[in-house]
């Protein structure tokens, strides 16, 4: 459903990623002080990536694991997608943590684990697929890149100052 979507409109994951590029690091910056919410929104996020990928469909697969190596490009409507959306929860999660590496070493492990859930339980009707854990992997580094972007600005950012104590 998602996907015969997306086919209708390929302009949406390219935009998705150009807002999450423009926009994210300035929010990150933004969610730096408020870790409560930044996994929050984590959850939020990886709420999203379980119902994209473990969701049982209606249809019958035939391979365990295919293996093949493709890179997205926005033309690639369905892999760019899987790009786009390890993006939010490893900008988010690499906010909340303040360490972006290892959130995007955790995103590819992720990846790996709902690839390998996938080959596992064939009644899910989902499909393995080592293209679909690569776009994850680099959307896992491009949301960890901007969210050390998002460091980098909260911590240029001048402190604010202590709120003052008024005297009656």
């Amino acid at each position: 459903m998602i996907t015969n979507y997306l086919l209708g409109h390929p302009w949406v994951t390219p935009a998705a990623l150009v807002v999450l590029v423009l926009v994210g690091p300035f929010v990150g910056s933004w969610l730096v002080c408020r870790v409560r919410l930044a996994w929050l929104l984590t959850g939020v996020s990886l709420v999203s990536v379980a119902a994209l990928t473990l969701v049982p469909v209606d249809r019958e697969t035939f391979a365990t694991c295919t293996i093949q190596w493709t890179l997205p490009t926005p033309t690639r409507v369905e892999l760019f997608a899987n790009l786009v959306l390890f993006v939010p929860p490893t900008l988010l999660a690499g906010v909340a943590l303040r360490r972006p590496a290892v959130v995007a070493l955790a995103g590819s492990a992720l990846s790996a684990a709902l690839e390998g859930v996938q080959a596992a339980v064939p009644a899910i009707g989902r499909s393995c697929d080592t293209t679909d854990w690569l776009c994850n992997t680099i959307g896992a580094l491009v949301g960890s890149l901007l969210a050390w972007a998002a460091l980098r600005l909260a911590r240029r950012r001048p402190p604010a100052e202590p709120a003052r104590e008024t005297s009656r």
